[in-house]
């Protein structure tokens, strides 16, 4: 697939606000919230791409020329219908993050966390937008399409970071990943989508098979409360 320029006109405060871990500070100035929001939007470069796959939803294994056998109970339950999966990637660039890097050094960390919190935030669209073009995609060939999963949801060991970035052409948009398998830039997501063939009567998996209260994340900043 080709690599897609993804339109961001603002970034969304209130995700910042929650990716900061300021969702339940009342006080917070406003003023330096939308200041690095603003910064944040005018370094990143959005791009996204995917490809597709055949899937074995017996095995676990995606049908690619290097057979993937996934590991993980819920990544497995979440395609359990799906004949074929869309591996995705996505990344807002690394100027935001050496903009990010040098606030720390400089001792603004206020600002350096806001427009990291925003930095996230912008990725969350890119991929949502991202994984709306695939599912639009899917319903034009008689597919309906489960929700994206990303590697270390759930039980999905992050190991497999590698494996997903390869298939989804994740090196054509400039992402690599560390040896302790952290993508970089570091606002990058990689994800699979399972594309299940309409029948009229698809079950989809209930979306809290990889919901924060799944997650073993259990120290992640953005958790959502249950409810």
């Amino acid at each position: 697939m080709p690599v897609y320029n993804v339109p961001i006109t603002r970034i969304n405060e209130t995700e910042t606000r929650r990716y900061a871990g300021l969702r339940d500070v009342a006080n917070f100035p406003h003023t330096l919230l939308a200041q690095a929001c603003l910064e944040a939007h005018s370094l990143i470069v959005p791009r996204g791409n995917w490809h597709t796959y055949p899937y074995d939803p017996e095995q676990g294994i995606i049908e690619a020329s290097n057979l993937l056998v996934l590991s993980g109970q819920k990544i497995i339950t979440h395609l359990r219908q799906a004949s074929q999966v869309a591996v995705m990637a996505v990344t807002v660039g690394l100027k935001l993050e050496e903009a990010i890097s040098k606030q720390f050094e400089q001792g603004n960390y206020t600002t350096g966390l806001l427009m990291d919190a925003a930095g996230t935030a912008a990725v969350e669209e890119t991929a949502d937008k991202i994984s709306a073009l695939i599912q639009q995609d899917a319903s034009r060939i008689g597919y309906t399409s489960t929700s994206r999963f990303s590697p270390g949801y759930g039980d999905w060991d992050i190991t497999v970071q590698p494996d997903i970035l390869t298939l989804a052409g994740g090196y054509e948009l400039d992402i690599t990943v560390t040896e302790t398998s952290m993508l970089q830039p570091r606002k990058s997501v990689t994800a699979i989508i399972g594309l299940i063939p309409y029948q009229g009567n698809i079950q989809q998996v209930p979306c809290t098979v990889i919901s924060c209260q799944e997650c073993t994340q259990s120290s992640c900043m953005a958790r959502k409360n249950s409810g």
